[in-house]
């Protein structure tokens, strides 16, 4: 877009919109997104943790193996994970609201037509992928309004969201357990469909802050010494292309379009520039555009890609444990109903590790990398220690102890990325990590499923996951690394400008 001045030979040749946004309120109706999120946490995290239920009907029902039975999950997170940028694309372009009722009547529609298949591979399209879909529609964009919404309590904030997961699989996993010895799992399904249509629900409550925009115009002269012109929204209008009252335009060597008309050499090369221009300001407006959908820029911030290698190890081991729990314990020879509440258990300390550790990094007693780092080495040790546990009491003290780890390195992970990219960047940053992260989502089951079936034993499914969250670990210390070479060089620039601050100040002195 040009903007013609009559006071000035100034031609604008540049317009990037700056989208401002307000300020997180903190407070007020920010609970009300913090309760969506609260539930779209338990419907989409808390229900694939409850699936460990099923997992034991189907597995008997089809008659197959560890692994194929395990594709299920695989399949629904990698889609959540894989399809998160196309959510934040989509959210930009519409509304996080619209985005997340979609999807919520994506995730009912495809469990309903699950309770009707006649064999895995339908599981896998409608429980799996059309599911999976439905999650990456709600989950991400959520997410992404949570951390608008707050700013000084953001970590309480994601934890307290977060627990939602550990309610709500505390209070379904003895439900369904009944509901699939009521009614079959086919039953059970069908149920959890109508449940999931609550995440339309979450989606009406996803109200849009307010935000504010500016059209800079920039000369080309700018290096001349030209100032920006910032423009409100509402003088767009005035902004726009004028012909000119004058009876020549002239090139001048300020960069200004002047030719005269009755010399008909001069109106070829001022044309060329002119289309020069105008082809410049279209692919700056196309490339805006992009970036307002999907910023693609962030493959190039090495920080916030060692930390999607961190997602990638974390995600194998992340899921196989809480899906091979349930049928590792009846494999002990555990009744049904205290094998699900060992779900249960984990449930609870889960949650209390989420707020507990949540507050803690709000305090910012250490850095935030430094608390995840630990954290997950102590959950990747509980997991190596499981295959020693064969009583229900052993199995209880495991849960506990794997419910609060995890519940301590969820809390804070999200919060994590924000700190990397900021918040202004969080929407396309979490599509991308999850999309990164997608390729451990889908293979963590199906490779401890693998293990399980070559040596008949439930406990080197968890090995491998313990192994996988260990080695997760070690992208956390490089980024720590990183973190801390980034500060130093901003410290050492910091000293050489007030020194050349001082010297300056010194020789004006002399003079």
């Amino acid at each position: 877009m040009w903007q013609y001045n009559m006071d000035s030979p100034v031609m604008t040749q540049k317009v990037r919109v700056v989208v401002a946004p307000a300020a997180a309120p903190d407070g007020g109706y920010a609970r009300f997104i913090l309760l969506s999120c609260f539930l779209v946490f338990g419907l989409t995290y808390g229900v694939i943790k409850v699936f460990g239920v099923f997992y034991v009907e189907i597995h008997r029902h089809f008659e197959t193996t560890a692994t194929g039975t395990s594709w299920i999950t695989s399949i629904a997170v990698a889609t959540l994970h894989f399809l998160a940028p196309v959510a934040s694309a989509l959210s930009a372009r519409y509304s996080h609201r619209s985005v997340v009722i979609m999807g919520g009547l994506m995730c009912g529609v495809g469990v309903v037509f699950g309770s009707f298949a006649r064999n895995l591979n339908e599981l896998y399209l409608t429980v799996g992928l059309l599911n999976g879909f439905g999650y990456a529609m709600t989950w991400p964009p959520t997410v992404t309004m949570l951390g608008l919404y707050f700013e000084k309590r953001r970590p309480v904030a994601n934890a307290l969201a977060s627990s939602g997961e550990c309610i709500l699989t505390f209070v379904l996993t003895p439900l369904f357990q009944l509901l699939i010895d009521s009614y079959s799992w086919r039953g059970a399904l069908l149920i959890l469909g109508g449940l999931q249509l609550n995440l339309c629900v979450c989606g009406m409550l996803l109200r849009p802050l307010k935000t504010t925009r500016y059209v800079i115009c920039e000369d080309k002269a700018e290096e001349e010494g030209l100032s920006l012109e910032l423009l409100p929204k509402d003088d767009l209008e005035q902004s726009k292309p004028r012909l000119l009252d004058a009876e020549e335009l002239r090139v001048s060597n300020h960069g200004t379009i002047k030719a005269f008309l009755e010399d008909p050499e001069e109106i070829p090369n001022s044309t060329m520039k002119v289309q020069d221009s105008y082809n410049r300001n279209k692919r700056a407006e196309l490339r805006t555009k992009i970036l307002r959908y999907v910023d693609y820029t962030l493959i190039t911030n090495a920080k916030f890609m060692v930390y999607s290698m961190f997602g990638v190890f974390a995600a194998l081991g992340f899921f196989a444990p809480a899906l091979f729990l349930i049928p590792y314990a009846r494999s002990k020879g555990i009744e049904e109903y205290q094998a699900a509440a060992l779900m249960s258990i984990s449930a609870v300390l889960d949650l209390f590790g989420r707020v507990f550790f949540g507050w803690l990094a709000n305090l910012r007693l250490v850095e935030m990398v430094l608390q995840l780092t630990a954290t997950m080495i102590l959950l990747g040790t509980v997991l190596l220690l499981c295959p020693l546990a064969s009583s229900y009491l052993e199995l209880a003290a495991f849960s506990a102890a794997y419910g609060l780890m995890y519940g301590a390195a969820v809390a804070i992970h999200i919060t994590m990325l924000a700190e990397i990219v900021g918040v202004n960047r969080l929407g396309s940053a979490l599509g991308f990590f999850l999309l990164i992260r997608s390729s451990g989502g889908l293979l963590g089951p199906p490779i401890a499923g693998f293990f399980i079936d070559k040596m008949s034993d439930y406990g080197t499914g968890f090995l491998m996951a313990g192994v996988s969250l260990i080695v997760s670990a070690l992208f956390l210390l490089l980024l720590h690394q990183m973190n801390r070479r980034g500060q130093g060089s901003s410290t050492n620039n910091h000293h050489m400008h007030t020194d050349n601050i001082g010297q300056s100040c010194r020789d004006e002195a002399k003079g």
